[in-house]
């Protein structure tokens, strides 16, 4: 059965709107994908270990914190710059302050700058990978290890960077159901 007219174009509009539905669904895995493939807008990698090679040439990293309007943590760095061998494994520390009253949930995310270097700086492990709850007045270091992969001296634009900024930047998020409950319990308990 072949469709005429009013038929035909309905079908023809129908399909154009699934199909983009379709495409604007799959956009945002697509987008993550392809910045942590490419390193793309300074998506860092992730590394089971460190690298298997460590180059004479140093690279230096800068670390930098901020915090997304009305989270009311403190958060820093804990040293501002450190300089390493390309490959080598460096260890950071941020540090954290809640200072409320209450337990706050956030959790991190992060960039490096410049763009380009983004592809080549590979985390081994972060805080930044799940979410942290800091109980009323506690302060935590949070560590982050680290290493610039030595293929950034073959990169045509890396090449010649000399200097990485690692940011995050800290967001409050929903408690956990388990923390969710024990803040209600106090806020009854106080009341």
């Amino acid at each position: 059965m072949a469709l005429k007219g009013p038929q035909k174009t309905v079908v023809q509009l129908v399909s154009v709107v699934l199909v983009m539905g379709a495409l604007s669904w799959a956009s945002v895995p697509f987008y993550d994908w392809f910045c942590r493939v490419t390193g793309f807008g300074g998506t860092t990698g992730v590394a089971e270990a460190g690298s298997d090679s460590i180059l004479d040439q140093t690279i230096k990293v800068r670390f930098d914190a901020s915090k997304e309007r009305g989270m009311p943590w403190e958060f820093r760095p804990v040293q501002q710059e450190m300089e390493l061998r390309i490959g080598e494994t460096g260890l950071a520390f941020y540090e954290a302050y809640n200072p409320t009253d209450r337990p706050v949930a956030g959790q991190a995310s992060y960039n490096v700058a410049p763009y380009s270097a983004g592809g080549y700086f590979d985390k081994i492990a972060c805080f930044c990978f799940e979410e942290q709850v800091l109980q009323p007045g506690e302060r935590v270091q949070m560590p982050v290890s680290f290493f610039v992969d030595p293929e950034i001296v073959n990169d045509r634009d890396a090449k010649y960077v000399h200097t990485i900024t690692l940011s995050y930047t800290f967001y409050e998020i929903d408690l956990p159901e388990g923390y969710a409950a024990l803040d209600k319990q106090t806020e009854t308990n106080t009341n």
